[in-house]
């Protein structure tokens, strides 16, 4: 999490947390008994802000000042409630087309991703809020600054999500390699959202379970998958040429 803001100190974090500081992650020195640290663990939980005990050592070696054990990493942005924003979607008139990223990693990836999105007019992002990238500095440096002008929403239960998304009429579509449905003989005019996984473990088998369908790229030669940037950017275009020529299937 380099070049990302720190928080630091009990008190300080709590009054972050209560005040809505969009925290990314809240790193805790082992061994710690005090009533504000069991104070800052309770905010921490009733939040479900991701956090992780580290030993003293390290935690020393991000910040000489005195941290009491506790150091916060604040989010450059302001997370969207996805309940929020779907409504407001639909009131103006908007087909909805969002993506769902699943255990992406790479903070490139998601930057290349994300600055697509903002190109095409991809409405929102929704990536997972542990085992994930998060909107840091390095990720909006790999975006090229996309990523503070699109919305992203992050939830610690993303099949809640495609539930959510299925029964506000969004039509959930999986990208697999080894699915038999290509994507351009699909019809993406629809209210959709895409579900992209990792290069390295794809989307999660209990995730894929929920779409309605899944679709693949046609891929032919040596390599048999794509760069899941540009697998995104290759489906983000195929809806944004089906809905601008109006395409009839």
């Amino acid at each position: 999490m380099r070049n990302t803001e720190i928080i630091f100190g009990f008190r300080a974090i709590i009054e972050a947390i209560r005040n809505g500081t969009e925290i990314i992650k809240i790193l805790l020195q082992n061994g710690l008994t005090s009533s504000l640290y069991h104070e800052l663990l309770y905010e921490i939980k009733k939040y479900k802000i991701p956090y992780q005990y580290i030993p003293s050592e390290k935690i020393n070696r991000l910040t000489k000042k005195n941290h009491q054990g506790a150091i916060a990493y604040i989010s450059p942005i302001s997370y969207y409630s996805l309940e929020n924003l779907i409504p407001v979607i639909y009131e103006k008139g908007i087909v909805p087309f969002l993506l769902m990223l699943d255990s992406i990693t790479d903070v490139r990836n998601f930057g290349a991703i994300a600055r697509t999105a903002v190109c095409a007019g991809v409405d929102a992002l929704i990536i997972p809020d542990r085992d994930s990238v998060t909107v840091n500095a390095d990720a909006i440096k790999a975006s090229a600054g996309a990523l503070f002008n699109i919305p992203v929403c992050r939830s610690n239960n993303l099949i809640s999500v495609v539930e959510y998304l299925k029964n506000s009429g969004i039509h959930i579509i999986a990208a697999c390699e080894k699915a038999n449905k290509k994507i351009y003989s699909t019809d993406l005019r629809i209210p959709l959202c895409f579900i992209l996984g990792a290069e390295d473990k794809g989307i999660n088998p209990t995730l894929l379970k929920f779409a309605d369908e899944q679709i693949s790229i046609t891929v032919s030669g040596a390599i048999a998958s794509l760069n899941v940037s540009v697998a995104a950017g290759i489906m983000i275009y195929e809806t944004r040429r089906q809905r601008d020529f109006r395409c009839s299937y």
